[in-house]
C-alpha cells in the first residue's frame, strides 16, 4: 500500500502551490489569466518539441511556441478566428520546415503539436472572454478535470483491478475510470449548485460527465503519445507530476470541448444551462 501512495505528498504540495494560483487568474480575469494561459501553453510547446526531438531555441522547433503564443495573443485580443487561422498556418510551417531542415523531427507530429496545444488555449482565453458567465464556466471546466484526475487517482490506488487500456496506458484501471466519472458528476453538480444556485443538479452532472469524459480521453491520448516517443514524462518541470503536459492532458481535451458548448449555448450562459 506504501508504494501505491508514495507520490501523494509531492502531488499535495504541488496542487497547494499551483491551485490557488490557477483559481485567482480565473477570478481575476483579463490580462492576468491571458498571461497564465500563455505560461502555460509556452511551456506545454517546448516539451512538446523536446518529445520530438527538436529545440525551441531554432526552427523548425521555434514555430511551434511562436504560433501557438500568437494565436492566444488574438484569443486575447477577441479575435478567435484570427487565432485558429494562426494555428493552421503555423501547423502547416512547422511540417513544412521539418521537412526540409531537420530530418530528425517528424514534421506530422511537431505540426499536431501547434493544433494540439494551440486550439485548447485559445478554448481556454475565449471561454473566459464571457463577462457574464466565463468565470463561472472556467471554474466549472476547472472544478471538473481536477475532480475526474483526482477521482481516477484514488479509486485507481484503492481499488485496482483490470486495466483500461494496457497497450496504451499500463497502469490506468476500470476503477479509477468509474471513480473519476463519478467524482466528475458528483464535483460538477455541487459546482453548478454553488456557482448558480437553484442550478438544475441533473443536467451540470451530465455536462461535468461529457467533460470528465472528455478529460480521461487527453489523459489516455497523452499516455499512447508518450509511449509512441519512448518517454515516461513529458518533462520533470512539476514535482509528483512530471511535466505540464502530464498534468494538463485532460484540460487540452476538455476545454475545446467547453468552448464549443458555451459557443453553441450563446454569451452570459452557464455551461450546466
Amino acid at each position: 500500500m506504501a508504494a501505491n501512495w508514495g507520490d501523494l505528498g509531492k502531488r499535495a504540495a504541488t496542487a497547494a502551490v499551483l491551485v490557488p494560483v490557477a483559481v485567482a487568474a480565473v477570478w481575476l480575469g483579463g490580462a492576468l489569466w491571458a498571461l497564465l494561459v500563455a505560461v502555460a501553453v509556452g511551456g506545454m510547446t517546448w516539451e512538446w518539441v523536446r518529445i520530438c526531438g527538436g529545440r525551441t531555441r531554432a526552427l523548425p522547433g521555434a514555430a511551434v511556441p511562436a504560433a501557438v503564443l500568437l494565436a492566444v495573443g488574438a484569443a486575447f485580443l477577441s479575435w478567435p478566428w484570427l487565432g485558429f487561422v494562426v494555428l493552421g498556418l503555423g501547423a502547416y510551417a512547422a511540417a513544412s520546415l521539418a521537412t526540409r531542415r531537420e530530418a530528425t523531427v517528424p514534421p506530422a507530429w511537431l505540426g499536431f503539436g501547434v493544433l494540439y496545444i494551440g486550439v485548447a488555449g485559445v478554448a481556454l482565453v475565449e471561454l473566459r472572454h464571457d463577462d457574464a458567465a466565463g468565470r463561472e464556466n472556467v471554474l466549472f471546466l476547472f472544478l471538473v478535470v481536477w475532480a475526474s484526475d483526482i477521482g481516477a487517482y484514488l479509486a485507481g490506488r484503492r481499488f485496482g483491478g483490470p486495466k483500461l487500456w494496457p497497450a496504451v496506458s499500463p497502469n490506468k484501471t476500470w476503477s479509477g475510470a468509474a471513480g473519476g466519472l463519478a467524482a466528475a458528476m458528483a464535483v460538477g453538480a455541487a459546482a453548478a449548485w454553488v456557482l448558480e444556485p437553484g442550478s438544475a443538479s441533473g443536467r451540470a452532472a451530465l455536462v461535468a460527465a461529457a467533460l470528465g469524459l472528455a478529460t480521461q480521453a487527453g489523459d489516455l491520448l497523452e499516455s499512447w503519445i508518450k509511449r509512441r516517443f519512448g518517454v515516461k514524462d513529458s518533462s520533470g518541470l512539476i514535482p509528483g507530476h512530471g511535466g505540464l503536459l502530464d498534468r494538463l492532458d485532460g484540460v487540452l481535451a476538455a476545454a475545446p470541448a467547453a468552448a464549443l458548448l458555451g459557443t453553441w449555448l450563446g454569451a452570459g450562459i452557464h455551461l450546466w444551462r
